[in-house]
């Protein structure tokens, strides 16, 4: 298979790229706001025009003067892109003149000797006087579009097709998807790019640079890994309205994505509540979750804060996943970076592991044996055997007997210990559910449909 080409979007800032990446992958990727400046870093999508022609799409942020460092790094992560790119898109807005940033852009583009089409933005909006010189710019196809209203789209095919070689992404289905999670400035960015072996990401000592998901693909004793780097997220009052409430869905969005969770806390500051709350969330998602301590190198007074100490006040304010592994790193110096790739190949193995269903019976028997339900309002409960959910991808287990309604709270968080102990599922949150003897086998196709409604709750009290 050929390599797979890259297409960029590049163009000065709000001139509506991010609408055109989002109408181009037929999905909203990118944040769109009337606010200029939104896109801060390279966001990559998948898009397919046909059998034989598929392509990556890169959304760059806005070109314009560097004031900082910060804003330097924007600009060059905008010219690797273009440098990078099989094909560039560069997008100008229609109502208007063309500005000096319009200038550079077309200039940084033609200088790169690729492929260079020029789109005329936001061409649905009625425009007095003349249009803008646009030959001046010496880039010879030209398509007038709207992200809105789909203009211009055909022709941008069209023209697409004869430029790109035939390629297909061909995705791993046994690919894993790891999330990085907590709050803004924990170092989130710089583990993800520590981790993914390039500068993707922007790092910057300032709350709020990532807002979109940024994405990358590693491969790690044979398996994929596609990194997921979220933007922070915040206290519901500290939310502001337009980019950064997006930005908090972006961040719900990965935990839906993700198969594991990554939940960075800052050494310096270590005990949040809001962390806790994140923890929640990818716990009552049922994902992965492992809890990463960042920022290690920077403790200045290693003999008052060491690992030890740490780690028992840490345990002790997620002891509702006590099944998550902690780790201390570093980006800095590394440490303990790699260790993220073995466990997270760990985790993974313990939720796909499946069971067979007579060494689960003999597990329960054990259990019961040695530790009979209670029960309560004098009925005692009867578990007579389990089975594991196969289409689940949460490790999920149904426990079928007699008034299995009256099993205590306490009792069900004994089993999950039990179960934890012999079958070793760290990282992970797993599912019991108690079903009344009534209840056909779920193997029978009359059994979602007419015996559902006897499912207790998994883990309520």
């Amino acid at each position: 298979m050929s390599r797979v080409p890259i297409v960029a979007i590049v163009g000065r800032a709000n001139v509506g790229k991010s609408s055109l990446f989002n109408a181009m992958l037929g999905r909203r990727e990118a944040i769109v706001a009337d606010e200029e400046g939104t896109t801060r870093d390279a966001i990559y999508g998948k898009v397919s025009l046909d059998d034989q022609h598929d392509f990556w799409l890169v959304d760059t942020a806005g070109l314009k003067s560097a004031q900082d460092d910060f804003e330097l790094s924007i600009q060059e992560q905008i010219s690797q892109a273009a440098t990078d790119a099989d094909i560039i898109l560069v997008v100008v807005e229609a109502a208007g003149q063309i500005t000096e940033e319009d200038r550079r852009v077309a200039k940084l583009a033609l200088r790169s000797k690729k492929p260079v089409i020029l789109l005329i933005n936001k061409s649905d909006r009625k425009v007095r006087g003349a249009d803008a010189p646009y030959e001046r710019l010496g880039i010879k196809t030209t398509i007038r579009t709207s992200a809105i209203h789909k203009i211009g789209f055909d022709k941008l095919e069209n023209e697409l097709e004869q430029l790109l070689p035939t390629a297909t992404i061909r995705e791993d289905d046994n690919r894993i998807h790891l999330a990085l999670l907590g709050r803004p400035n924990v170092g989130k960015s710089s583990l993800f790019n520590n981790l993914a072996r390039k500068q993707q990401a922007i790092v910057a000592d300032r709350a709020g640079t990532t807002r979109d998901i940024n994405r990358a693909i590693v491969k790690y004793h044979e398996r994929e890994i596609e990194l997921l780097d979220t933007a922070g997220i915040r206290r519901s009052g500290k939310i502001e309205r337009g980019v950064e409430h997006f930005s908090v869905l972006r961040a719900l969005s990965a935990i839906e994505q993700a198969d594991i969770c990554l939940l960075l806390i800052d050494a310096n500051e270590p005990r949040v509540a809001l962390d806790q709350k994140i923890a929640g969330m990818v716990k009552e998602a049922g994902k992965g979750l492992v809890i990463v301590v960042s920022k290690w190198d920077a403790v200045e007074d290693k003999t008052a804060y060491t690992r030890d100490s740490m780690a028992p006040l840490i345990a002790t304010d997620f002891d509702f996943v006590p099944w998550a592994p902690l780790i201390f790193t570093s980006s800095v110096t590394g440490q303990n970076t790699v260790k993220i790739f073995d466990l997270t190949l760990q985790i993974m193995k313990r939720r796909s592991r499946k069971i067979a269903t007579t060494e689960l019976n003999r597990w329960l028997r054990h259990q019961v044996d040695r530790h009979p339900p209670a029960g309560l309002k004098n009925r005692q409960p009867k578990l007579r055997y389990m089975v594991q959910e196969q289409d689940n991808p949460i490790p999920a287990f149904k426990i079928f007997g007699k008034d299995t309604r009256f099993v205590h709270w306490s009792y069900r968080r004994f089993l999950e210990s039990a179960m934890r102990e012999t079958f070793d599922y760290i990282g992970s949150p797993i599912q019991l559910w108690f079903i009344e003897n009534g209840a056909k086998d779920p193997d029978d196709p009359d059994y979602k449909t007419k015996k559902q409604p006897h499912l207790s709750n998994p883990y309520g009290k």
